[in-house]
């Protein structure tokens, strides 16, 4: 084929994959919006603002960053022990119990850190069974910790964050076996000298991935810090917003939120530049044998864990279920059932439909320049996992706001006609919210499910003249179903459990299961909590059953 005719191919292709290309730009674009926008905010402090910031200054700006610094550091030593500890004995030890252990150790994730919260207060507090029953049995005078210092915080977020950590650590142990173990012991190393200079370091790229993300959870968390009025970032730009009435300040408070999320992703790409991936074929893992004491110390360790995490907390939800559901079970209830499927649906299928797009378009052909373009939109899409709900919420309210105040300006110089916001405190606008917020979670299945695909079927097709919307309609998409169905399961339960994002942009009467949840624990009413909270666990176990399903060392 001659030069001009390659050319011309080239041209012809080009002409029918830009729209695709062009779609992933914007996608990428309404991410980067209403960070830029946040960002902007600081060119416009007024003389309220500054009223407002000396307030902070002079009251608990301090406190807020120290709060957040001594949360991030407690909760990272917490995940990291816990997660990395059950990954090493489930992985590489026997011991009575394991194979339970090794998938029941991942529920916790099925707990929004909210709901562990107010049960943990429920349980803890002054009048809960826990002091009750001390001082039965001691006298008043017994001595109990403050269940709302910071140390109660930490322990709730490491008891439900920690399964990020050991769900990647326990990988990487079972790609490791006992081979490397066993070699450190040959040159004189102890078992514990071997453990944390040779298994720990070759794991480290997947422990710092899952703490990274147990750190951003924490970051983005608003509901547990709360209940335990516990003062961080998150809880001041919901105060800025509603209770000093300024958005600006609840901008500004955000980007710096942005600061602390952005010094963890850099933290975590530190650390896996220089590591390296070392994977055997291990189908027979020959697991150390633990026996005696040793075993009964694993066994009640993992038990302890299980209980603490899992086990206590959803029995007490039940407990308080049993006795408030007649009251709980009317027609507000079967509404905000209702509100909370209907949203997690809509945006469960809008994101899943975006990632969809975004694998796609990075397979189609490009030159080099363009190929770095592709890659530099996808991930910007896939940045919002990375930033909490609340300074998403904040974004997104301050691009509506002004192409609201847009809108209305033309309406009325060319119509005549007054009319309200549409973009504001519309279904949309949150729904776009839950989709740059989870688009990371909807990508990463989707695109293994992309890696998976023969290319010789792709390339018999387009020798056979197929289109790029028939090619994915016909070929991709009904190999894709696994992926697909995953990242549409793990969206809608992760939609379902936001909290921030959907208590300050919810339209009005829009009320949902975790919105309902801050209600009944901002009063107080543990019990009344405990329905929707219940319902909330029972749907976030199918992701994690999922999870447990691929995490199973393929035989």
């Amino acid at each position: 084929m001659s030069q001009d005719a390659l050319e011309n191919v080239s041209k012809e292709r080009g002409v029918k994959h830009w729209p695709w290309k062009v779609l992933s730009y914007f996608i990428a674009a309404i991410v980067v919006l209403p960070i830029l926008v946040i960002l902007v905010q600081w060119g416009t402090i007024g003389f309220g603002e500054q009223e407002i910031w000396q307030h902070l200054f002079d009251t608990k700006l301090d406190r807020l960053l120290i709060n957040t610094l001594v949360l991030m550091l407690g909760v990272g030593v917490g995940v990291t022990t816990l997660g990395v500890s059950l990954a090493w004995l489930t992985s590489v030890c026997a011991f009575p119990g394991r194979k339970l252990f090794e998938w029941a150790l991942m529920l916790p994730l099925a707990i929004p850190t909210y709901v562990m919260a107010f049960v943990f207060l429920g349980l803890m507090n002054y009048t809960g069974p826990v002091q009750t029953t001390l001082r039965s049995w001691i006298g008043d005078e017994v001595y109990f910790p403050n269940v709302q210092a910071s140390g109660a915080v930490i322990l709730v977020l490491s008891l439900v964050l920690y399964p990020y950590v050991y769900m990647l650590a326990r990988s990487a142990f079972l790609t490791q076996g006992r081979s490397m173990m066993d070699a450190g012991r040959i040159l004189g190393k102890t078992s514990w000298q071997s453990f944390f200079k040779i298994a720990v370091p070759i794991a480290r790229p997947a422990i710092i991935a899952g703490l990274a993300l147990a750190l951003m959870e924490t970051l983005a968390d608003f509901g547990a810090v709360s209940i335990f009025n516990y003062d961080t970032f998150t809880t001041a730009i919901y105060s800025a917003w509603y209770g000093l009435f300024n958005l600006a300040v609840a901008a500004q408070l955000a980007s710096l939120l942005l600061l602390f999320v952005a010094v963890v992703l850099f933290a975590e790409q530190k650390g896996r530049k220089q590591a390296r991936y070392t994977q055997q074929n291990n189908r027979n893992i020959q697991l150390y044998k633990l026996k005696g004491w040793q075993a009964l110390a694993a066994t009640g360790f993992c038990t302890a864990v299980m209980l603490l995490a899992f086990v206590l907390p959803l029995g007490q939800l039940v407990l308080w279920c049993i006795e408030i559901a007649a009251e709980e079970l009317d027609s507000r209830y079967v509404g905000f059932l209702l509100n909370t499927l209907g949203l997690g649906l809509i945006a469960a299928v809008l994101t899943t439909l975006f990632a969809l797009l975004l694998a796609y378009v990075k397979r189609l052909p490009a030159g080099t320049v363009e190929k770095r373009w592709q890659s530099l939109a996808i991930r910007i899409s896939t940045l919002g996992y990375a930033l909490p709900g609340s300074v998403l919420a904040v974004g997104i309210i301050l691009s509506f706001t002004f192409l609201d105040q847009a809108i209305i300006g033309v309406v009325q110089n060319v119509f005549g006609l007054s009319i309200r916001p549409l973009l504001v405190g519309s279904l949309f606008a949150l729904v776009l919210a839950y989709s740059t917020r989870f688009m990371a979670v909807a990508f990463a299945p989707v695109e293994a499910g992309f890696e998976r695909i023969n290319p010789k079927v792709i390339e018999a097709a387009k020798s056979l003249g197929a289109s790029p919307a028939r090619l994915l309609h016909q070929i991709y998409i009904p190999l894709l179903k696994p992926g697909l169905l995953t990242a549409l399961i793990i969206v809608f339960v992760d939609v379902m459990k936001e909290m921030p994002a959907t208590l300050i942009m919810r339209p009005f009467g829009w009320d949902t299961l975790a919105v309902r949840i801050y209600q009944m624990t901002a009063e107080g009413q543990w019990e009344r909590a405990a329905l929707p909270s219940v319902t909330l666990i029972l749907l976030g176990l199918i992701p994690v059953f999922l999870l447990v399903r691929s995490s199973r060392p393929s035989k």
